[in-house]
């Protein structure tokens, strides 16, 4: 990992003349000059846009949402993903896919380069440059979080103060060689850098063709996700708040076609990533245990699954072969689910069912419930809530936010915060087991940075 892969990265602060090729997102690079204007330095961060890593899907594989499929999954496509579905990390393929650690460091070089240099900045009001900056903030903020949720132990199950996190980058310096920080100056360095964003951040919302680019919300958004993953439970609540409060509309699915994981739904926040792919969706189907979960009046089911045969189902969340449209990177529902977790976490372990905190949990969760169960069968499980002390009603958001969020790549940071359970799969008579608390909840620094620097897994604190 020396120098983290960024020798050479200088030649890409580049301006980019942008082409669009279609209504959403289509970006053509061209020509290599230094950046000095405000356009030129929005071409750059347009580059790190158009490029991000679609990891959160392709950690989906790792999880217990996706069955491996004969049928729909050609040799060439097993030999990419088996590996990854079947948590063989010690011994994969030279033709399994890798998650973007490159493109991590890439981006956030890119982030500290206009940070850096935002009083160089020609040609660009003082809101522009704002602006820019705090994106370049969050896109620091959330590199380093998603990395930290690749490469490190969860938060949740270790000390954090004396356990290796991922190597920091905060100067854009190609001769800087990188070593790890511990993963609690990592969330603090990411909740610094969102604090900063939010500083900085001058546009409430984008037109569309640009709800790909960070706003003013997409940073309490990810504060609320920082601090759920911590199991920080009242700042998880209070950041989760403001979402609502700012940006707390729901697709109603009793009434409306329109997904809410598509870039147009009132509940779209960022729409940076395509978090599930075509070639993700195609390698297999929804596990038969996800599609049991969704209970009778559930109108989740049929607009996200389609039935195929009496026992099998394909994924239709993400439109025809994973449609470009659905991109997802924060939406307003998730910020129900947290703050309803959040407030349940609150409650003490022996509280009553009448208890405050539970009785907030309930409510956060309910306003999303009565937008996906038609109404006779809502009554009912609002009801069923009510009766329900801290264990069931927490158990009951986790059921919430498995169907909400369902392939959204979500489901394997959940199972490492929470429980890390045993899982088990099995493909062409070959069957494979993740042992609870497994090892293998972690991913393996690249085997490319381990060569560079053979000591970089081996962090003292």
């Amino acid at each position: 990992m020396k120098r983290i892969y960024l020798m050479g990265i200088a030649m890409l602060l580049a301006v980019f003349t942008l082409t669009s090729c279609d209504d959403f997102l289509d970006i053509t690079p061209t020509g290599k000059v230094i950046a000095k204007t405000g356009k030129e330095y929005r071409a750059l961060l347009t580059y790190e846009y158009k490029n991000f890593p679609e990891d959160r899907g392709l950690s989906t594989l790792r999880g217990d949402e996706m069955t491996l499929s004969n049928a729909s999954t050609s040799e060439e496509d097993r030999n990419s993903y088996l590996d990854i579905w079947a948590w063989k990390d010690g011994e994969q393929q030279s033709t399994t896919v890798s998650f973007g650690w490159r493109r991590y460091y890439h981006a956030i070089y890119i982030a500290n380069y206009i940070i850096e240099h935002q009083a160089s900045i020609t040609e660009a009001t003082t809101d522009e440059i704002n602006q820019m900056v705090g994106e370049a903030y969050m896109m620091r903020a959330y590199c380093h979080f998603l990395l930290a949720n690749l490469y490190a132990e969860p938060y949740t199950h270790c000390n954090p103060a004396t356990t290796r996190g991922i190597p920091l980058s905060l100067k854009a310096d190609v001769n800087t060689v990188l070593s790890c920080s511990s993963l609690e100056t990592v969330y603090q360095q990411v909740v610094d850098d969102l604090l900063n964003a939010k500083k900085h951040l001058t546009k409430d919302t984008w037109e569309e063709g640009y709800t790909y680019r960070f706003n003013k919300i997409s940073a309490d958004a990810l504060l609320a996700r920082v601090y759920l993953y911590k199991g920080d439970w009242q700042n998880a609540l209070d950041a989760a708040k403001t979402v609502i409060e700012q940006h707390g509309a729901l697709e109603d699915l009793t009434t409306s076609k329109v997904l809410p994981n598509y870039y147009k739904s009132v509940e779209n926040i960022v729409a940076l990533e395509q978090v599930m792919t075509s070639g993700y969706i195609k390698i297999g189907e929804p596990n038969n245990a996800l599609i049991d979960s969704y209970r009778t009046g559930d109108k989740r089911k049929a607009l996200y699954f389609k039935a195929v045969t009496a026992s099998n189902y394909s994924v239709i969340k993400f439109g025809a072969n994973g449609n470009d449209g659905y991109r997802c990177s924060f939406r307003s529902a998730e910020a129900y689910l947290i703050a309803a977790e959040a407030a349940a976490n609150l409650a003490e372990d022996n509280a009553a069912a009448t208890d405050e905190k539970l009785t907030e949990a309930r409510t956060y969760l309910k306003e999303l419930m009565a937008k996906r169960y038609v109404s006779v069968k809502y009554n009912t499980y609002a009801e069923e809530l009510d009766n329900m002390q801290k264990a069931d009603l927490l158990k009951a958001i986790y059921n919430e936010r498995t169907a909400e969020l369902a392939f959204e790549g979500h489901r394997w940071f959940d199972l490492r915060r929470t429980t890390r359970p045993a899982l088990s799969k099995s493909y062409d008579g070959t069957s494979y087991t993740l042992n609870e608390n497994d090892s293998r909840y972690t991913l393996r620094f690249p085997t490319e940075a381990v060569e560079a620097n053979s000591e970089i897994e081996n962090w003292n604190n």
